[in-house]
């Protein structure tokens, strides 16, 4: 009599962290179309440290954790351009203390992801007035925007001494003097002839902006280029902002309507229409 088989059902292996974090992206491309470009107001490093007892820098260290992670997902994904506000004009007015650190912080950070950025395919750019920034910042940042030039994957851009309304006026007076010297007329600025002279000059408008730290503002960024963005608010500090949060803001952006000011024809009559 032939002896009863005894089969065991092998458990299948655990799912890796990449395979999991590749399965969620993937039902991401699935359920809508994501972002060509996002911008992040990186806000709340200061305040993640207080609450936990450290120095602001210190959260401006974990903050960095943070780019890395958002700019290596993001470049998985498949996001064309993402934007950073990292330094506005007004921080200019922090404790040197605190301007110092950063400055060292942008200056290592650059130097050392240098060799990632160049892997993974993506290309630094910068906007702002770098003029104002140490020498060693902006040789540091000139020599990666050089290296990474002909990358085409992703355009990772970094806003440093930037002001929305400081990059209108430059683009207003530029406008400005070219009236004057006669080269073109009045009549001849439009929105496009504007927008050549703009810092993102040759970039998409952003699709979605992401402002951590809970407060419900733009902060004099990128003001002409977000007129139709979508805004997506959370109360996490930068340094709590990872892949999980990422993920969260693109689900959030994919059920949005985006019309941009039109309506259907079909419109229901009595039905208000949204701006």
């Amino acid at each position: 009599m032939e002896s009863p088989r005894h089969t065991t059902n092998a458990s299948a292996p655990p799912e890796s962290s990449d395979d999991r974090d590749e399965r969620r992206q993937q039902s991401l491309k699935s359920r809508g179309s994501l972002p060509t470009h996002i911008a992040c107001i990186m806000d709340g490093n200061g305040r993640w440290a207080q609450e936990r007892g450290e120095s602001r820098v210190v959260g401006h260290h974990e903050g960095v954790t943070s780019v890395r992670e958002i700019t290596e997902a993001c470049a998985e994904l498949g996001i064309d351009f993402l934007t950073l506000y990292t330094f506005s004009t007004e921080n200019w007015e922090r404790p040197d203390s605190e301007i110092d650190a950063l400055m060292e912080l942008l200056v290592g950070t650059v130097q050392k992801e240098r060799s990632t950025l160049m892997e993974n395919g993506v290309k630094l750019r910068t906007i702002g007035d770098l003029s104002e920034l140490p020498g060693s910042c902006q040789e540091a940042l000139e020599q990666t925007k050089r290296d990474t030039a002909e990358n085409q994957r992703m355009t990772l851009t970094l806003a440093l001494s930037y002001s929305g309304r400081w990059e209108i006026l430059q683009a207003a007076q530029a406008l400005a003097a070219e009236v004057a010297a006669g080269t073109i007329a009045p009549e001849d600025i439009d929105a496009s002839r504007l927008e050549e002279e703009l810092d993102t000059q040759g970039m998409p408008d952003p699709d979605l902006l992401v402002r951590t730290g809970g407060e419900y503002r733009l902060s004099n960024f990128l003001l002409w280029q977000s007129a139709y963005t979508e805004l997506y608010i959370t109360e996490d500090f930068w340094p709590d902002f990872r892949r999980d949060q990422l993920y969260g803001a693109i689900r959030s952006y994919q059920d949005r309507d985006r019309r941009f000011g039109r309506v259907e024809s079909n419109n229901t009559e009595g039905t208000p229409d949204k701006p």
